[in-house]
């Protein structure tokens, strides 16, 4: 029969079986060795503070039945028509209709697998409860049962890492086709590796962890194991370190040649880890693995580099552990498990084994004992990125990335402080990892470090280089602005095309030729308070490599790095006032199926003995401002300091953005807003209600000029509109404000009608300007006597500046541009102009266009003032176009109304 046929078939029988799929008593589960037969065990204990001590012990004499735990291997895409059974919402539902529904779904999860459906960095499919066999011989019972309550589940879990040892990995971010929201995590594991150099420990922390020590053990020492070791030292803790045995092991330097192509093979830390991978390899669950984090250093394995600074005692280069109950939460497909296992080996067993941990209480440093508060004082960076610039000079480095410390009191518990972080700071690879020594991860990183899965084009790897970063505006239109000032930006461009390139490199030593390609170029990744540009690139491995092998081609990537890679990874050793420890590392999963999810460590708080660790760092090119770039390291870092820091929304400490404006201070003003038949008059009144004003429109002509006679409003606005001024009388309008001594502002067709009324010409641009934006310069009132010249401008034509006008000597009697940079970017929507040949010598111009155009004008002696541009258009910066109406109603006054 066909295998679609069987497949079918069997989705029929699962409909209408009563109860869960998962009770049929003629299923196995397929291992690496075969087909083992397993009775159940009972369901597991929660996540909670108050179970951590508590046994959980397994009885084959619980159940009879036999669970399924086998999925049929036919082609998934027979079931096309069941997918509207992966609604988690029928999990947990009464009626053996939803258990039908929630064993279709744990079929279709691992029918995925099989179509070849991308995991996003989400666990793959919830696995099946049972047993099977390792490729080492280890048997592992496997308890699986649903969890309803994530959100207790998950807190109980975050407070227990502030005193249990444990990992929590958690993706808060979404981005089609390369990110999903997911959680896994867990508390006292019963095994952990550890290592400095070659220097590797490998622990029991309870009794359960004593039965996985001897299968370590028996991995490491196996005769046909490619690991050279002598021999292991068995030890003991002391009672304060915990108790639990230890083995101890150094991995031999080996004189061996490797090709480039296999690097990653040569004797390392990564032989143990290796070891331990394959001694545990089985299919069919995902969440089985060493979780962990990877540290900088251990590049030093497989790079010469001359080491230039001391490295402290109690740093460790890996801590990976082997858990044995796993929290799993899948947000996209709403559904949550818990994963409990049991090993016998040799004889020895886990069943009944207490799943107990040491308890270690989270230790804050005592107030006001910190002792520096940096790494490096401030004006210390930005020389060094002078010293970059002369190695990019003379071609030794094309970029590198620098980095510098921050050093905070940290009186909150790390549960706090990831919980605020999550909160303010959402990212693909969230992180907690409580390490044993008072030492806590806890992480907020952008970036996807490596990543592999098997699909059914062989086994993929790939990653997703940043690099480009610019602050995040106020709002949405701020965003947008800062968007397309990244992607404009050529040395942004340059920073990431090189990481790229090196990023493909890495690649192409261990991929199938041609696999590798470029998935995304340059998008935008936006972040609390920073927007990245981000490429994204996958490769398919040769026969021979593994996800291993992937990982550490790419070691470190070069966006913490740089290039050539090992020459700048020479410069940073050089420079940098402080090892970087776990900076520029990774967190995450080498699962035991062959797949792996890693994260870079950035935006990373270290945690240790009460004292906050926050490194940041930045690209450095040849054209890179050493100044600008320092200012980027401490921009990166605020986001985790306040997380140390903070005080709640509506304090400014959530707050992103680079340009912090004076605050607006409400003026309760009458205006009377004229329009001219604009379709942009009425944003124009909200944007002056923003400001605290009183706002009545009126269509020009009688009624407006009756309003105005009468009620002598505080300001009169002359909105946009199409035409010329003369459609409107507009002279008659600013005739009539003045008669009733009444201050005007005009907005584009009104800086038109002033130009007019005082005897000046307007001209028809060669292009018209609409829906387009243009950046302004303001201009000093030295240089604004008339319009003759264009060449008034205060900003040089070098780039924006940012520089506030409250410090720029500007001259204008009106001060409509007070609190704005000299030079910003504004919407145009026009073809007439003021003709600067003739234009009146009662006014002066304040502002011009990149392209020569009069932008805005002021009367030398009357409150009247006018800009060309349209302040509230999408295209102007808001702030600053809140901020120009703010002025005009502020400072538009004669000189009886001030009094």
């Amino acid at each position: 029969m066909a295998r679609s046929s069987i497949v079918i078939l069997a989705a029929l029988v699962l409909l209408l079986l009563p109860g869960d799929v998962t009770s049929v008593s003629t299923g196995f589960r397929k291992s690496t060795t075969g087909f083992l037969q397993s009775p159940l065990p009972p369901p597991a204990s929660s996540f909670s503070p108050s179970s951590f001590s508590s046994s959980s012990s397994f009885s084959s004499s619980s159940s009879s039945a036999l669970r399924w735990t086998s999925p049929f291997s036919s082609a998934a895409q027979a079931f096309a028509g069941f997918h509207h059974y992966r609604d988690r919402r029928r999990v947990g539902s009464s009626g053996g209709g939803g258990r039908r529904g929630l064993g279709m779904l744990k079929m279709m999860n691992m029918m995925e697998v099989e179509e070849g459906r991308l995991s996003l960095g989400a666990p793959r499919y919830r696995p099946l409860s049972g047993r099977f066999i390792t490729n080492g011989g280890v048997q592992v019972t496997c308890q699986v049962e649903d969890v309803m309550d994530t959100t207790k589940e998950v807190d109980a879990l975050l407070e227990g890492l502030d005193s249990h040892e444990g990992v929590l990995l958690a993706s808060s971010y979404e981005f089609p086709g390369r990110y999903a929201r997911w959680t896994i995590g867990f508390i006292d594991p019963p095994l952990k590796i550890d290592s400095r150099t070659l220097d590797f420990t490998v622990t029991a922390l309870n009794a359960r962890g004593e039965v996985l020590l001897e299968v370590v053990r028996d991995a490491l020492l196996h005769p046909e194991s490619p690991l050279p070791l002598a021999g292991l030292e068995r030890g003991k803790l002391s009672e304060e370190e915990g108790g639990g045995t230890v083995l101890r092991g150094k991995v031999p330097k080996s004189e061996e040649y490797f090709p480039e192509e296999e690097r990653s093979r040569q004797p390392s830390i990564f032989s143990v880890i290796r070891a331990v991978v394959d001694m545990f390899h089985s299919e069919g669950d995902p969440q089985f693995g060493l979780y962990g984090a990877f540290g900088y250093d251990l590049t030093f394995q497989f790079e010469s580099i001359e080491l230039q600074m001391p490295r402290p005692d109690n740093q460790r280069d890996v801590v990976l552990y082997i858990p044995d109950r796993v929290l799993v939460v899948d947000q996209d497909k709403r559904a949550a498990w818990r994963v409990e296992y049991d090993f016998s080996w040799k004889g020895q067993s886990t069943q009944g084994l207490p799943r107990t941990g040491r308890v270690r209480e989270y230790q804050p440093l005592p107030a006001g004992s910190l002792k520096r508060n940096r790494d490096s004082v401030v004006g210390e960076y930005a020389r060094r990125v002078e010293e970059a610039k002369g190695q990019f000079k003379v071609g030794n480095l094309f970029e590198v990335v620098l980095s510098q410390t921050f050093f905070k009191e940290c009186p909150l518990k790390p549960s706090e402080v990831f919980a605020r972080l999550r909160t303010t700071n959402p990212s693909p690879y969230g992180f907690l990892i409580n390490l044993g020594g008072n030492e806590y991860l806890i992480g907020a990183s952008p970036e996807m470090f490596v990543r592999c899965e098997r699909t059914k084009e062989g086994l993929r790897v790939e990653t997703c280089p940043i690099s480009g970063t610019i602050a995040r505006g106020s709002d949405a239109l701020e965003d947008a602005a800062r968007i397309k000032a990244i992607l404009t930006n050529k040395k942004e461009e340059s920073e990431l095309t090189m990481c790229t390139d090196v990023d493909r490199n890495d690649k192409s030593r261990i991929c199938e030729p041609g696999s590798v390609r470029v998935l995304g170029r340059r998008q935008i990744e936006m972040y609390s308070r920073l927007i990245h540009t981000v490429d994204h690139v996958e490769g398919y491995l040769r026969k021979g490599f593994d996800a291993l092998d992937a990982f550490l081609c790419h070691t470190w990537a070069v966006t913490v790095t740089g290039a050539p890679k090992t020459w700048a990874i020479q410069f940073i050793e050089e420079q940098e006032a402080s090892p970087r420890a776990w900076y520029g590392g990774a967190v995450g999963l080498v699962a035991f199926d062959g797949s792996l999810n890693t994260g870079l460590t950035l935006r990373t708080i270290r945690v240790l003995d009460g004292v906050a660790e926050v490194r940041a760092g930045a690209t450095l090119l040849y054209d890179s401002d050493p100044p600008a770039e320092e200012a980027e390291t401490e921009l990166k870092a605020s986001a985790l300091v306040d997380a140390l820091e903070y005080r709640g929304p509506g304090t400014g400490d959530d707050e992103g953005g680079e340009e912090v404006m004076p605050p607006l201070v409400p003026l309760a003003r009458r205006v009377l807003l004229v329009d001219h038949e604009d379709s942009f008059v009425h944003t124009l009144a909200n944007y002056l209600r923003q400001t605290g004003a009183e706002v009545s429109t009126v269509r020009s002509g009688v009624n407006a000029l009756r309003l105005i006679e009468e009620t002598r409003p505080d300001l009169v606005v002359l909105s946009p509109g199409p035409g010329c001024p003369k459609d409107f009388q507009l002279s008659q309008t600013i005739s009539a404000a003045l008669a009733a001594r009444v201050p005007v502002f005009g907005v584009c067709l009104g800086l038109q009608g002033m130009v007019e009324h005082f005897g000046g010409k307007l001209d028809v641009l060669a292009y018209p300007m609409h829906g387009k934006p243009s950046h302004v310069d303001l201009t000093a009132l030295s240089e604004a006597t008339d319009g003759s010249s264009s060449s008034s401008s205060s900003s040089s034509s070098a780039g924006c500046s940012t520089s506030s006008t409250d410090s720029i000597k500007l001259g204008h009697k009106y001060k409509i541009f007070e609190g704005i940079p000299q030079r910003f970017e504004v919407a145009r929507y026009h073809s007439l102009h003021g003709n600067q040949a003739t234009f009146p010598k009662e006014l002066r111009v304040t502002a011009m266009s990149e392209d020569g155009v009069i932008m805005g004008i002021e009367h030398r002696d009357l409150p009247l003032a006018a800009v060309q541009f349209h302040p509230e258009s999408i295209l102007t910066n808001p702030t600053h176009g809140l901020r120009m109406l703010a002025n005009a109603l502020k400072y538009l006054q004669f000189e009886e109304d001030k009094k």
